[in-house]
């Protein structure tokens, strides 16, 4: 109906493979791109407006005092079938799996990543769960009330301006207990629109398969989704990725450094010009922000005159222009928050961050009584390596701070798994980080950096405040801001906590992300957004080519 098509094979490349499709230890972006595909939450997000809507939750409302959630569930939505289930047949989600999928959340473990990010200070109960999970106790949310099969509320302790986009994260997902029982943390069972294929070593594609149950409809009243499958190939570099892209193996590539770009579309200009282009470009800026982070529990990095030396040390713009090819959408020379958030009135230019000033800064480090970078002790800096361009990025960072401070770091490439372990557990000095937004607000960049959740055992785990950055500033204005009533109060309070946080030299920020992204023309209902938010639902090959067909 209305010419949308049904069928084939979408071809994507990915630079890392994903760690893990199980919702509460979701660290990183690919793991959430690919159970974005596979789970579905109480909402979604609109791929154009990011704005969140029903998904699971058929309607949903707010009491007017802000804190009561009431939520009506679609009825005949399935998990995906699978052997955990009697009969191999999943079974209709129903509200108890809400409140299960959250006290999942709320629970202490290895797996659990993200209660801090999600529940935690939000959600009535949440804490207390959490806490008498520490004890091997089971206590129930008491904020999560089941009405009945198909309805529930969920109370907050406080308004939120980004409740209802906090559930759309991956994380939060509604996630079946048979699959969890069967299958622990390797649990790939969800009720969104794909299913993973069969399982694949790490040098191998990863096959997402079109889920015949799933339970949404388009406008036109299709049911989704219209892929058969998506092949999700995992490439060493982004040249590597492009390369493919050019000899069509590939239907769209994301995040090109600007010169292959211009390069590519003089080469076949007319393919993007008059009536039938072959290709669609993008260009855009995002909620992305690439920084390194200090470990404030380390010296040197416990001091904050050697932090701000590092600070102004760096010539971000020579990064872009050299290194990167011009690949960002501009410098990080203001705070950790991306300026794409100008239009919700969050104006990151009238925060005072860090420029290239490398005379203030060997005075500063002088003061710390490192002149000349004499005494300074050994920095090893771990890095995934991200399709290379980490790599170059820190050899350019080695090259300007032994040629501006007269110090020398050296640096390994490690697994992801590695380098988040160490890092969570305070083995590293000054860590190589990245951030894409997990909502539209600046309160997912502030977050990362809330005192309450740094252990007082420096010995345990701190995520997502890997830095145990505590500040008495900081977590008051970011706590007005996250309970805020309206924007306009949020921002004001987000907008002093993330002064606060450059005025403590927490972080070097280094630039702020913008991307290319060329699109063969007959992918359709394929959208550029700035959190790099893909949702595969409604995507249709117009005129499919019969030999990349996959049949589920």
């Amino acid at each position: 109906m209305g010419g949308r098509e049904y069928g084939g094979c979408l071809h994507i490349g990915e630079s890392e493979y994903y760690q893990t499709l199980f919702p509460a230890a979701i660290t990183d972006a690919t793991s959430g791109f690919i159970a974005s595909q596979i789970h579905e939450g109480l909402t979604s997000l609109n791929s154009l407006t990011l704005r969140p809507v029903p998904a699971v939750a058929e309607s949903f409302s707010i009491d007017p005092s802000g804190l009561q959630y009431t939520f009506k569930l679609r009825k005949g939505v399935f998990f995906q079938d699978d052997s955990c289930f009697e009969g191999g047949k999943g079974r209709e989600l129903k509200a108890a799996d809400v409140k299960y999928s959250f006290e999942l959340l709320c629970t202490a473990s290895a797996d659990n990543k993200n209660f801090s990010t999600t529940l935690k200070d939000r959600v009535v109960g949440a804490n207390a769960t959490y806490e008498a999970s520490l004890k091997n106790q089971k206590k129930a949310v008491s904020g999560i009330q089941l009405i009945d099969d198909y309805s529930l509320t969920i109370s907050l302790k406080s308004p939120s301006t980004v409740f209802l986009q906090i559930l759309a994260e991956p994380a939060c997902a509604i996630i079946p207990h048979e699959a969890v029982e069967r299958y622990g943390n390797k649990m790939a069972v969800g009720c969104g629109p794909f299913r993973l294929g069969p399982s694949q070593s790490k040098d191998k594609n990863v096959l997402l398969l079109r889920n015949n149950n799933y339970f949404g409809k388009d406008s036109l009243g299709n049911s989704l989704p219209f892929l058969d499958s998506v092949s999700i190939a995992y490439l060493p570099s982004k040249e590597n990725e492009f390369t493919k892209f050019s000899k069509g193996e590939l239907d769209m590539v994301f995040s090109i450094p600007s010169n292959s770009v211009k390069q590519f579309v003089e080469q076949q200009i007319a393919d993007f010009e008059g009536k039938s282009p072959k290709f669609m470009l993008d260009n855009s800026a995002e909620m992305t922000t690439q920084y390194y982070a200090f470990n404030l529990q380390k010296p040197p990095f416990n001091n904050p005159l050697v932090r701000k030396a590092f600070n102004l040390a760096i010539d971000r713009q020579k990064i872009i222009d050299e290194i990167l090819n011009g690949q960002a959408f501009g410098p990080g020379v203001k705070g950790i928050t991306p300026p794409v958030y100008l239009k919700d009135g969050y104006d990151i230019s009238l925060l005072h961050g860090y420029d290239f000033d490398p005379v203030q800064a060997r005075k500063l480090l002088a003061e710390a009584g490192y002149k000349e970078g004499k005494n300074f002790p050994k920095v090893n800096v771990e890095l995934n390596a991200g399709g290379g361009k980490n790599t170059d990025v820190v050899i350019e960072l080695q090259k300007q701070l032994k040629e501006n401070l007269g110090i020398s770091i050296d640096f390994d490439i490690v697994s992801f798994e590695k380098k988040f372990d160490d890092d969570v557990m305070g083995r590293n000095s000054i860590m190589r980080d990245a951030w894409v937004a997990d909502y539209a607000s600046p309160e997912t960049f502030l977050n990362l950096f809330y005192g309450r959740t740094v252990p007082s055992d420096s010995l345990l785990p701190s995520f997502p405040n890997t830095s145990r950055y505590v500040s008495e500033n900081f977590d008051r204005y970011f706590s007005a801001g996250r309970d805020a009533k309206t924007r306009d109060s949020s921002n004001a309070n987000f907008f002093r906590a993330e002064q606060q946080l450059l005025d403590d030299a927490v972080v070097i920020v280094l630039w702020y992300e913008g991307n290319y992204r060329i699109t063969r023309s007959y992918v359709k209902n394929s959208f550029t957004n700035a959190m790099r938010y893909r949702n595969f639902t409604e995507v249709y090959l117009q005129r499919y080519p019969e030999n990349v067909s996959v049949q589920p």
